[in-house]
């Protein structure tokens, strides 16, 4: 028996985030579902598929989902409603079902993505997509390269962004010693404070 998660409406009608779950092979069909309905909305700020959907289906079953860390979130009915893709230190894909985006799923995932890969973060997003790139900027990412898409199967102008996590804060330690007070190292005195 697989661990389902859900998701549902908030007043504000963003999504109440849930965990995200790890797609396993049975979840192929409804992944792809996913990733071509959501494209196909998108044509106009992406480019249209180059493949035909039988080929992206098998792509899915054959690549993405056992070679790749493919999550889900999921409505109540086990229905996706987001699909995230991480390969190494790549977002390989992320897609929002088109009736739900600026609901919350996407930030909630590449704030998964993020505690995932906590060393940094890159991706690809086509240059005429300028709501991903805000989406992407929101979040922290930052340009790192651009191309005339000679590179993709789409030759469309795309960018590189990057996330890399922020440095970790210095733990302050006071640099005096209080009269017969033990001296103690920095680690020494971080374990000794209260939290």
């Amino acid at each position: 028996m697989r661990m389902i998660r859900f998701v549902g409406l908030s007043r504000t009608g963003h999504v109440d985030p849930a965990a995200p779950r790890r797609a396993g092979p049975e979840d192929a069909r409804a992944v792809a579902d996913l990733l071509i309905r959501s494209r196909r909305a998108a044509v106009g700020a992406i480019p249209a598929a180059v493949h035909p959907d039988g080929e992206v289906r098998e792509w899915i079953r054959a690549v993405l989902i056992p070679e790749r860390e493919v999550w889900l979130m999921e409505d109540s009915r086990s229905r996706p409603l987001a699909v995230l893709a991480l390969d190494d230190d790549w977002v390989d894909q992320l897609y929002v079902d088109p009736a739900l985006t600026g609901r919350g799923l996407g930030s909630h995932l590449i704030g998964f993505a993020k505690s995932r890969r906590p060393a940094g973060l890159q991706l690809w997003t086509f240059a005429r997509n300028t709501g991903a790139q805000r989406f992407y900027l929101r979040h922290g990412f930052t340009v790192a390269e651009t191309t005339d898409g000679s590179r993709n199967e789409e030759n469309a102008p795309d960018i590189r962004f990057v996330w890399t996590a922020p440095p970790h804060r210095h733990v302050w330690t006071p640099h005096y010693r209080l009269p017969g007070a033990p001296t103690l190292t920095p680690s020494q005195a971080q374990k000794k404070s209260p939290s």
